[in-house]
């Protein structure tokens, strides 16, 4: 097998503005993993908050690479990734997710199966995915919700975190007038204080916000755990929940763990936090880091598993150098098509040296 690499900027369509950070743009690495003349592709995205830049996602997958011309096929890497032989420990999710996805793409298209079969999804998953609305002003949140809603969209996340906490409020306000059916989740990216949280998710409550995504900065889910006992409105872990044991100590004491792939490992390391947390009372959210529908595609394969999806990163994109999974009615699904079911548009996007 052989294993190349590619690297695109992704540029934003609007600069998304969360508590901590905007971002315009992010590089995205595609893996492409050749094997008798069929290929299969996965990527990996920067992300300051996890530590990857794009020169340390290019050596990651180069050694990837390497690792993988000692395996006869997809299927026996595949299965050595799985038990932890394929890569070393302390390899990124992001690096691990992206290249269990072109293998599974791989293995899928040499098959001619779709990924979602052999996880045991007979059935092409579809589900209904969020849309983001980043901190902006009142007005403007309401356009685009108002958007959103015609487009058929039914869930829509809102930013939070303002240094003007009022702020979000009247945005929240703004939504619920715009996109009065509309189920809305609430996402601080950790902005506030234990007692900020409890004296703002009531009045958040009022509102009808369904759940409100990592309140509390990450690094004491116990914190976390704390406040969702008391919270009028279910609490979801995201940044204190990405690995397996993070999400063994949250169960049962959080009402959701956010998994995205790029954190976890990817699928198979997604399907088991999903199998630790059934039946705790805490359930599962499918989310994702800003990518393109390349980056989105194997978690779409699991959305049948999922309260919550969260599956937008793409339609976020000023251009997007894939297709296959649709979103711009308000769903993402896979069609049954072999492998991952994605395709390169004509224009394959900007290439970064």
């Amino acid at each position: 097998m052989k294993l190349t690499q590619h690297t695109v900027r992704l540029f934003l369509a609007e600069p998304l503005r969360i508590s901590r950070s905007t971002m315009t743009a992010r590089d995205a690495v595609r893996l492409t993993v050749e094997h008798e003349g069929l290929s299969g592709h996965g990527e990996a995205v920067t992300s300051v908050f996890y530590g990857l830049d794009t020169p340390t996602l290019q050596r990651l997958a180069a050694r990837t690479g390497e690792r993988l011309t000692r395996f006869a096929g997809p299927e026996t890497a595949l299965h050595a990734l799985r038990v932890g032989e394929l890569l070393p420990p302390g390899t990124p999710g992001a690096v691990t997710a992206a290249t269990e996805a072109a293998l599974l793409d791989l293995v899928g298209k040499r098959t001619a199966t779709a990924v979602h079969s052999f996880l045991g999804a007979p059935v092409a998953p579809r589900a209904a995915t969020a849309r983001t609305i980043s901190l902006t002003s009142p007005g403007r949140a309401a356009a685009q919700a108002r958007g959103l809603a015609e487009a058929g969209f039914s869930v829509i996340k809102i930013k939070a975190g303002d240094r003007d906490q009022e702020a979000d409020l009247d945005r929240v306000r703004s939504v619920r007038a715009a996109a009065p059916a509309a189920m809305l989740l609430l996402d601080p990216n950790g902005a506030w204080s234990a007692g900020q949280a409890r004296a703002l998710l009531p009045r958040f409550a009022d509102l009808g916000i369904e759940a409100v995504e990592q309140p509390l900065a990450p690094g004491d889910p116990e914190a976390l755990a704390r406040l969702a006992a008391h919270s009028p409105v279910p609490v979801i872990a995201d940044e204190d929940a990405v690995t397996y044991e993070d999400a063994r100590r949250l169960a049962g004491r959080v009402h959701g763990i956010n998994v995205k792939l790029a954190k976890c490992g990817g699928v198979h390391a997604a399907l088991r936090i999903a199998a630790l947390i059934e039946g705790s009372g805490t359930d599962l959210m499918l989310g994702c880091l800003t990518a393109s529908t390349l980056g989105i595609a194997p978690a779409v394969h699991i959305a049948d598993r999922a309260r919550w999806t969260d599956l937008d990163g793409h339609l976020l994109l000023a251009h997007d150098p894939w297709t296959g999974i649709g979103g711009d009615d308000g769903f993402v699904g896979a069609d049954g098509s072999p492998g991952l079911g994605v395709r390169p548009r004509a224009e394959a996007g900007r290439a970064v040296s």
